[in-house]
């Protein structure tokens, strides 16, 4: 049997829930197909039930799998009927057993995996097949020559030290607080299976160019033949371009009259890709792109300001962590997940700071799909490694210590240093790699506040090498190094302010407000956070109008050019929402919300 199919799966509880919880199939868990952007007709789910156990770090089997969790939800969510912390001296193991479809015989299997957290080993009938380190990014493996005809089965081992290592985490934290959350261990995006030819498409690239009615299309190929590429294009059902080339050259494809992306009227065009062989298609995968240019122009006063299609648009959005209080990293259901981003663009928003955390590609999809754009965070390290040097520095001061003692403490938090920075660097190249096709995406982050920052100037240079097609906030908020794109504020507990304008570069407000509520039967805990309280909705309510229009309006004409206001909904202890952390409650009137944003656009 494949699975657990008879374990009788439910919520842990203990916290508040979304309406969705309810919804979850464990048989049928997040089944959407996981890649819109590169879609092959067959495929197979692994969500659902599987065993697992927890070792101690150091082990290099599992003993004995007596426990249940659902998959991908991580092992510290109610989801994963769990709900239990994982340590950084412990392993967490998963089993479970799959069959591949006779009609995949004699094809490539690659198993797939959206996101484990952190450090990953997976075996096939005993047989490793791949690691893989870091906890945001999709990773694949062939596992074709592992697998046997009949019952096959998988194990993952995960080590997660969550805030005790230097990796990138964000802000998982083993004691969550006030602005820092629960970890998510382990798998919390889909695994699943999928057949390919022996040549197949790896990826590609797609990059619009409004201003010459083109797109650029590049791909890598896994083949030794020589093969060719067709790509298919079409609008509303209607195929308007066709191109062949051959596998390794480049295309760029015109769009005459295109009609180009916005929030207003996110038109997107699917896009077909073929790999043939003659006549013959080896490989096929179905994608969509959007017309649409970010970019940095002045107004009729000189004043850079951030551009979309050519014209000036100013961004207006909330923070968005992306975090559920019975999922923690992962939305219940597809719905779920679509569901922040109707939010957002009903409270008359047309951007969102992703917050130190990369979602799934179907966030992303969705983004395209109702038009808001993003500006994506890379996930930070935080300060764990800056803090334990600064730490030793402090104990060379001390007179208790021993001068060989403190050397040692001082060489190893050098080298965990010089891990977690080349790992940020590794890892902040996928994160691109990854998203760079979603049409949404106008905006990368490096890096927030002092969290980890190092050679910010030197990576938003690179950045702006790597993907031209972005605008770059080497360093919201705080540690300005004054390169391009951005000058980029953070404002809160005091009225705000217009910041003198520091070189040649678009001013932002990337973090503001924080005005907390809080709901009784719609909290985490009964120990709350927020930056600024209010009593009830009507003064929220009326705190945010009064920010918008008497503090935030003004600075507007004198140099803002887009603003992101803390936050779409509460995070565990923090309330700064304007929904509830279960979604159940919007603490302000949308309509009246909607029409304050909208004389910001």
């Amino acid at each position: 049997m494949e699975g657990n199919k008879t374990y009788n799966w439910k919520p842990v509880k203990g916290h508040i829930m979304t309406k969705w919880a309810d919804e979850i199939d464990p048989q049928n868990t997040l089944s959407k197909y996981p890649r819109p952007q590169m879609v092959r007709d067959e495929w197979k789910c692994l969500n659902g039930i599987w065993d697992y156990t927890i070792e101690s770090k150091e082990a290099k089997k599992a003993t004995s799998f007596n426990n249940k969790i659902l998959v991908p939800f991580c092992i510290e969510s109610a989801l994963s009927g769990v709900k239990k912390p994982l340590m950084p001296d412990e392993r967490l193991w998963y089993k479970r057993n799959f069959e591949v479809p006779k009609k995949w015989f004699g094809k490539r299997i690659l198993l797939h995996f959206g996101a484990v957290d952190w450090e990953t080993n997976v075996y096939i009938n005993g047989i490793e097949v791949g690691k893989h380190t870091g906890g945001y990014i999709p990773f694949s493996f062939d596992v074709t020559d592992s697998l046997i005809d009949g019952t096959n089965e998988i194990q993952v081992a995960v080590w997660d030290p969550s805030d005790a290592h230097w990796q990138q985490k964000g802000k998982q934290k083993l004691n969550p607080k006030n602005i820092y959350y629960t970890p998510s261990s382990g798998i919390w995006q889909t695994v699943w299976l999928e057949p390919v030819a022996n040549s197949y498409i790896k990826s590609f690239r797609v990059t619009p160019d409004i201003d010459s009615n083109t797109v650029t299309l590049k791909y890598l190929i896994n083949t030794e033949k020589q093969l060719n590429i067709k790509a298919v294009i079409s609008s509303d059902n209607k195929i308007i371009e066709t191109l062949t080339k051959a596998y390794d050259e480049d295309m760029i494809i015109p769009i005459d009259n295109a009609i180009l992306w916005c929030p207003d009227n996110p038109h997107l065009y699917d896009l077909t890709i073929e790999l043939l062989e003659g006549e013959k298609v080896v490989d096929s995968i179905g994608s969509y792109f959007g017309m649409r240019k970010y970019s940095i122009m002045r107004d009729n006063k000189g004043i850079k300001r951030l551009a979309l299609n050519n014209k000036i648009v100013f961004h207006n959005g909330p923070l968005d962590q992306g975090y559920w209080p019975d999922g923690i990293y992962t939305a219940p259901t597809d719905e779920a997940l679509k569901f922040d981003i109707e939010a957002t663009k009903s409270l008359g928003f047309n951007m969102i700071r992703k917050h130190i955390k990369v979602e799934p590609a179907r966030w992303y999809y969705w983004c395209d799909k109702l038009g808001i754009i993003v500006w994506q965070d890379m996930i930070n390290g935080g300060t764990c490694a800056a803090s334990t040097l600064d730490m030793v520095q402090l104990m060379v001061i001390g007179k208790n210590m021993r001068k060989d003692t403190t050397i040692k403490a001082y060489k190893k938090a050098m080298r965990s240093k010089k891990a977690s920075r080349d790992d940020f660097e590794r890892e902040y190249k996928e994160m691109i790699d990854h998203l760079y096709n979603f049409t949404c995406i106008g905006m990368w982050v490096p890096f927030n506040e002092s969290w980890g920052q190092f050679d910010a100037d030197r990576i938003s240079k690179w950045t702006k090498e790597y993907d031209p097609s972005r605008t770059v906030d080497h360093a919201s908020g705080w540690w300005d190094q004054g390169t391009d794109d951005l000058q980029s504020h953070h404002m809160y507990f005091k009225a705000l302010k217009m910041p003198k304008i520091s070189g040649d570069r678009a001013l932002v407000l990337s973090e503001y407000g924080g005005y907390a509520l809080r709901v009784d039967n719609h909290i985490w805990s009964e120990k709350t956070f927020g930056y600024k309280k209010m009593k009830d909705s009507k003064e929220l309510q009326n705190a945010y109008i009064s920010l918008i229009t008497d503090q935030l309006f003004p600075f507007i004409e004198k140099g803002f050019c887009a603003a992101v206001y803390t936050q779409t909904t509460d995070v565990e202890n923090e309330i700064n929402g304007f929904y509830t952390y279960d979604r159940k409650v919007l603490k302000v009137d949308e309509d009246v919300i909607y029409r304050v944003n909208k004389e910001l656009l």
